[in-house]
């Protein structure tokens, strides 16, 4: 099949406008209120209509000429971070990932601890943080989540001090994260991951309704809430969704194929394979528009569709990732690769579905289900099995 959508160009400069603004707005799993209004509000500023879950979770909606087949596309709000888990007798306190991620790259950071009533900043440090008290032992340390504690920038050298600030088990720590723009169109900082994605998917948001142009199906942008501690977009879609392409991060590492100037296609993750047609589809449109694309798998991996095939869900999945250096860590990416995801995003949610025929509940019919290659070319083999018939007479004749 052909297409000829005309992508929407981008404006860059809004992408990077909000996408350091999100960063500036600390958003841990499980305390993410804040980032929620202010997509919430950008959304607003774009006409588009939206319902929140009851935690959440932002539902929005593009109207297409039809409402079924309809396709949503989803980006997660939080991050990595940390919560308190003890208090400890001198006044440090222990801390419990929240999220996957490594204690080296908490080290060395300055985070801000939000109680009950208010935030005190700090900074996160290994057990033996003087060279001048403890010398090699310092590089002698394992690293872990148990060897690492906060420092509070508070009078509390005792665990009764931390009790009269407000400090309970549970706080939140949120990491600094020292975005840098350098000429060169570079992005590093924390938490990309993903607050690039939603960037991207809002420059393309911000496209679709300046060009005017009209979507062939229905388009749901989802902004989630919970992708890094695996429930995601579960319970965030509308029941007649068809095809559902999240997006992401992609590893830019030794063993990965994504690069910091495209954007990628993911064929699998920890989960297993994404849907055979939708990726290609996607890879259809890169090609076609002639955008940077990649094709990776990611081994260590989930994401929002995962969660929304576990949860039960009879949809196509796709992943789109901006590329993405030491990912869960201080992160790089480049404008290239949020100009390709933008635009590939653009030219997805203009583009007709993957099958028409995806707007029945089921395929009842098997005229009109899928041909990933067609039938005689699949069953070519050079290895060579006897006939049915010739079995089954063999085995009569016994």
């Amino acid at each position: 099949m052909t297409m000829t959508t005309q992508i929407p160009e981008p404006d860059l400069a809004y992408l990077q406008k909000v996408l350091l603004e999100m960063l500036a707005i600390p958003s841990p799993t499980g305390f993410t209120d804040t980032i929620v209004r202010y997509v919430a509000e950008r959304l607003e500023e774009l006409g588009i209509p939206f319902e929140m879950t009851r935690r959440g979770t932002i539902r929005a909606t593009l109207k297409g000429r039809k409402n079924s087949p309809d396709r949503a596309v989803s980006a997660h709000l939080d991050t990595i971070g940390a919560a308190v888990r003890a208090i400890k007798d001198n006044g440090r306190l222990v801390l419990a990932p929240v999220g996957c991620w490594s204690s080296r790259f908490a080290e060395g950071s300055r985070v801000s601890l939000f109680t009950d009533t208010g935030v005190i900043r700090g900074s996160v440090l290994p057990l033996m943080a003087s060279g001048h008290a403890f010398n090699t032992q310092v590089d002698e340390m394992p690293i872990s989540w148990d060897h690492i504690e906060l420092r509070l920038d508070a009078y509390c050298a005792t665990r009764a001090d931390c009790e009269s600030l407000g400090i309970s088990i549970g706080d939140i720590v949120a990491f600094d994260p020292l975005p840098e723009f350098t000429e060169s169109g570079h992005i590093s900082a924390r938490h990309l991951d993903d607050k690039a994605g939603v960037a991207a998917l809002l420059a393309a948001l911000k496209a679709i309704i300046d060009s005017g142009q009209e979507l062939m199906i229905d388009c749901h942008p989802l902004f989630t809430i919970t992708e890094e501690t695996g429930s995601g977009a579960a319970a965030a879609l509308p029941w007649d969704v068809s095809e559902f392409v999240g997006i992401d991060i992609a590893p830019v590492a030794p063993g990965q194929h994504s690069s910091e100037h495209a954007v990628s296609v993911a064929m699998q993750d920890s989960g297993g394979p994404y849907d055979y047609h939708l990726s290609r589809h996607l890879l259809r449109l890169a090609g076609e528009n002639e955008l940077p694309v990649r094709r990776d798998m990611f081994r260590y991996y989930f994401s929002d569709a995962h969660s929304a095939v576990t949860a039960g869900h009879d949809i196509r999945t796709a992943l789109l990732a901006f590329g993405c250096d030491a990912t869960h860590g201080y992160e790089r990416t480049h404008i290239d690769s949020l100009a390709a995801l933008s635009r590939l995003l653009g030219a997805y949610i203009l583009s007709p579905p993957v099958f028409a025929s995806d707007a029945a509940p089921a395929n009842a019919s098997l005229d009109r289900f899928s041909h990933q290659i067609e039938h005689d070319a699949q069953m070519e083999s050079e290895t060579r099995v006897p006939s049915v018939d010739s079995l089954v007479g063999h085995r009569s004749d016994s």
